[in-house]
């Protein structure tokens, strides 16, 4: 019983003492808010930058194994279907590089 007093008082006592050592004024507290804000905004545009470039990868990995899979079932049209994969892989990149220019342009 004595030791659950001990424990108690100790802890009334930090607490009382650690509240005017941890008081900030309004500049502080709105400057840790801008802060917090920012690492927010930039969170939120690396993860968007990333979730881009995941979907990027698969879409491209999808074609490039599509494509592998065509020639090997008709080697005849090999150019072809090469081609219309090299031109369907720029096309998912160009629109990779615009939704990381967007991720960029938000974490400003």
């Amino acid at each position: 019983m004595y030791k659950w007093l001990r424990v108690v008082l100790t802890v009334v006592v930090v607490m009382l003492v650690a509240s005017p050592a941890l008081a900030q004024d309004e500049a502080t507290n709105a400057a840790l808010a801008q802060a917090r804000d920012s690492a927010l905004i930039y969170f939120t545009s690396a993860f968007g930058a990333g979730l881009v470039i995941l979907g990027a990868a698969w879409g491209i990995g999808r074609i490039g194994s599509s494509a592998v899979e065509s020639m090997a079932r008709q080697p005849e049209v090999a150019g072809n279907i090469q081609t219309a994969m090299i031109i369907a892989a720029a096309l998912i990149e160009g629109a990779t590089f615009f939704g990381l220019i967007v991720c960029m342009l938000f974490n400003n």
